[in-house]
């Protein structure tokens, strides 16, 4: 069994981190269910492993917290939706890359519930939107903008950390950071899209494409 929270208003990194990692230990014991946490945080950056400093623009501008997922720097505030996955990789194949792929298929499938393509790409991590409504870039080819970021830390073969999809964000905010290190793409979110979707329909969508990739049904990892 998964357990779903879900938290109201705005809720703290920090304690974010705590609770994820405390959950985290309980469900590698055995003390614990696996869960899946959705909440929103107040406007703020973070740090992955691999974030490089200069690719902090405007360090004044939020509150920047360190983190222990893996990538670079990436924002989070009201109107995104994060999606803290706090799993037991041990059972489900001990496959790192093949999680990273679930995690990618389970976005890419709650977004097509709203006829949004969501894409990867080779080398650049995240979920990506063709933009065939914008002028092509540089190179002549069309623009690619990103509209969710995936993350996360594996201890004692539990994860945490996860996804977070672009709801109704400020996109302005972003340009505090370069977002993954990536400076050739921009950002987009459902709304910027053209598409009136709430949190609450983006969390059913969810919900509902969790099981077809993770639920008892779905094809093995490797399979």
């Amino acid at each position: 069994m998964v357990e779903w929270i879900v938290s109201d208003g705005l809720t703290d990194y920090d304690a974010a981190t705590r609770f994820m990692e405390e959950r985290a230990a309980a469900i590698a014991e055995g003390r614990a269910e696996e869960a899946v946490w959705l909440v929103e945080h107040p406007p703020l950056y973070t740090a992955g492993t691999s974030a490089k400093p200069e690719d902090l623009t405007d360090p004044d501008r939020f509150p920047v917290h360190p983190s222990k997922r893996g990538g670079q720097y990436t924002y989070h505030g009201p109107g995104q939706r994060v999606a803290y996955v706090m799993l037991d990789v041990g059972r489900r194949g001990r496959d790192v890359r093949r999680f990273v792929e679930m995690l990618e298929e389970w976005v890419i499938a709650t977004l097509d519930e709203f006829n949004v393509k969501g894409e990867i790409r080779q080398g650049r991590v995240g979920v990506w939107v063709v933009r065939g409504d914008k002028p092509p870039g540089p190179t002549g080819q069309p623009q690619e903008d990103k509209i969710a970021a995936i993350g996360i830390r594996l201890r004692k073969w539990v994860s945490f950390h996860g996804v977070s999809i672009n709801v109704e964000p400020d996109l302005e905010h972003f340009s505090g950071i370069v977002p993954c290190g990536i400076t050739e793409h921009g950002v987009t979110s459902l709304v910027d899209l053209g598409l009136p979707v709430s949190m609450e329909d983006l969390d059913v969508a969810l919900k509902r494409c969790f099981d077809a990739v993770f639920g008892p049904e779905a094809p093995a990892p490797g399979g």
